[in-house]
């Protein structure tokens, strides 16, 4: 009497496992300006569009102030930073800069492990955070950096 039950249990538990698949991968992230639609690019100008990054290397206990070029990739310590977009707030709206980041750590001889993903406030700094053992970077600004003018010939 109990080995037909068993047999029904056990059929109808693998069949429930079968049927469940892994889930689908998860929508790529909005921009926060879907949300606020106080943010925006940064107006056009001369120069690139670039994210103004902090970085800690919390072994020698140094900060660095650093550039990232929107669509590039930026080296810090072992880090490889790259910068997908960077937003600001429109002048009427209090002061932010919002970036979208893509972490990863380049560690020699060894493969490149992701870190983070997302977006990065400027205002808020713990609200979406780098979590590394010797390295923090977080968002300052997002500006137009100028490039180097020829030399003036005099």
């Amino acid at each position: 009497m109990r080995f037909p039950f068993l047999l029904a249990a056990l059929v109808a538990f693998s069949s429930a496992a079968a049927a469940q698949t892994r889930p689908a991968p998860p929508p790529p992230p909005q921009p926060p300006s879907t949300a606020n639609v106080n943010l925006r690019a940064i107006p056009d100008g001369p120069g690139k569009r670039v994210a103004e990054l902090q970085g800690l290397d919390k072994v020698t206990a140094r900060t660095q102030r650093f550039y990232a070029p929107v669509g590039e990739s930026t080296r810090f310590g072992t880090l490889a930073i790259t910068v997908s977009d960077c937003l600001v707030n429109v002048p009427e709206a209090p002061p932010e800069s919002v970036a979208y980041l893509t972490i990863v750590d380049n560690k020699p001889g060894q493969a490149a492990e992701k870190l983070f993903a997302g977006w990065m406030f400027a205002s808020t700094p713990s609200l979406s955070a780098l979590d590394h053992g010797v390295y923090d970077v977080r968002v300052l600004s997002c500006t137009m950096a100028q490039g180097s003018s020829p030399p003036s010939s005099r």
